[in-house]
């Protein structure tokens, strides 16, 4: 952590060696930008049903402002899973096992780790993993 990076034109390329200072350091700021965003637009959610809450008077309203509570804390639940996957990924950067996945050990694509920053399964391990949970739900 000790040099600074400039990230600001870089994109990670197969023809580097596979997560490099410079792509722990691209993919730690990803992973960082996209909880900041999770976390703000939770604050600004908040606020809004605040704000709502203490203008309902009348009864229709207020039933129509609780299914917005209810859909709104699902939503948060998904958030709150969604910052433990972030938090899991930044701590495999750390340990110097992020973009490796954790079914065959080879490393993940760049392109799926820059679609999908918190992925732990390459694309054949997932698919391997879907079919097996659709035999457990077919039967």
């Amino acid at each position: 952590m000790g040099e600074k990076i400039d990230l600001s034109s870089y994109v990670p390329s197969e023809d580097e060696e596979f997560m490099n200072v410079k792509q722990r350091a691209y993919f730690r700021a990803k992973l960082v930008a996209w909880r900041n965003d999770i976390l703000r637009e939770a604050r600004e959610t908040l606020d809004n049903l605040a704000e709502e809450n203490a203008n309902h008077a009348d009864i229709a309203d207020r039933a129509s402002s609780e299914t917005d509570r209810a859909i709104e804390l699902r939503a948060r639940d998904r958030q709150r899973k969604l910052i433990s996957k972030i938090d899991a990924a930044l701590q495999r950067i750390d340990e110097g096992t992020y973009g490796y996945c954790e079914e065959t050990g080879e490393p993940i694509s760049l392109k799926r780790l820059d679609a999908r920053p918190i992925a732990t399964l390459s694309i054949e391990a997932q698919e391997r993993h879907e079919r097996r949970e659709k035999v457990y739900r077919d039967e």
